[in-house]
């Protein structure tokens, strides 16, 4: 049993990513819990650093309380909990300050509650071998540039998630699926995604790059696992601040949907679009 920490963006600006993540879990037996989790405290770290450490330490309370640990598929929030979790326990007078804040609202957290990403989740209590053998529809001749993310792979001694240099994680699930993981030297820098508010042309100049390195690859997608990166290839790219050409463009698909198309899950639950389904049925 795990608590599920969908994030704030998911449900509104990307509904697909928890569809396909809630089919993907429950079709392998993965019980999960909703608690009433908050923000994870991302958005106001660099204005309010306390307020930062209490939102995130709340959601960690609730599950502890619950006797579970977290699962969540956004990268950002498991970064952000996982941040969280290393500077409590390595500072015990701000732990204690966090909690006697909580204490209004009869929460307090021990540090025994675990954030894991879902891919950690499919990877290691699923299993690659129960993985392959739940395959129905193999992705042969599909190339995929898996895009990690950052939030999940650095800092590497707080996240503790796969190398941070060289992972390997995300590109033995899609190996499962049939399709193939390309080699790509860019594959794990930023999306861009973190300077979209500030220097829009910034951002989608590091997308672009992003996307030209995927391409020349051989890519057929990026395929992502975090929120922010999805939404930036997904909905970013065809931004007429920078125009994007033709040539360039290499579309995004989300790893639940990936894994989902290769074990049967229908189109609809997994937010299947004409572009991704297009492309799959040319080149599978």
């Amino acid at each position: 049993m795990y608590s599920y920490f969908a994030g704030c963006k998911i449900p509104y600006y990307l509904p697909e990513y928890g569809s396909s993540t809630l089919a993907l879990l429950d079709r392998f037996d993965i019980e999960l819990q909703d608690l009433e989790f908050k923000c994870c405290g991302y958005p106001v770290r660099d204005i309010d650093f306390q307020s930062f450490l209490l939102a995130g330490a709340r959601n960690l309370a609730l599950a502890e309380q619950q006797n579970t640990d977290i699962v969540t598929p956004c990268k950002c929030c498991f970064g952000s909990l996982k941040f969280v979790e290393y500077y409590l326990k390595q500072r015990e007078s701000v732990f204690d300050q966090i909690n006697a804040m909580l204490k209004p609202e009869g929460l307090q957290w021990q540090g025994r509650t675990q954030v894991k990403h879902l891919l950690t989740i499919l990877h290691e209590d699923v299993g690659i071998d129960a993985l392959r053998d739940a395959v129905v529809n193999p992705l042969a001749g599909i190339k995929v540039a898996t895009h990690t993310g950052c939030h999940a792979l650095r800092p590497g001694n707080v996240t503790m998630y796969d190398n941070p240099f060289v992972p390997g994680l995300f590109d033995d699930l899609v190996a499962v699926t049939g399709a193939e993981s390309v080699f790509w030297s860019m594959s794990t820098e930023c999306c861009g995604n973190p300077q979209w508010d500030k220097n829009r042309k910034i951002a989608l100049k590091q997308m672009q790059r992003k996307l030209l390195n995927a391409r020349q690859a051989g890519a057929d997608f990026v395929c992502t696992a975090c929120t922010y990166c999805q939404m930036h290839f997904e909905q970013n790219s065809q931004s007429d601040l920078i125009p994007l050409a033709s040539d360039q463009f290499v579309p995004a698909i989300l790893i639940s949907q990936l894994i989902g198309l290769s074990i049967g899950i229908d189109e609809e639950t997994l937010g299947i679009g004409e572009d991704i389904r297009n492309k799959i049925m040319v080149r599978a």
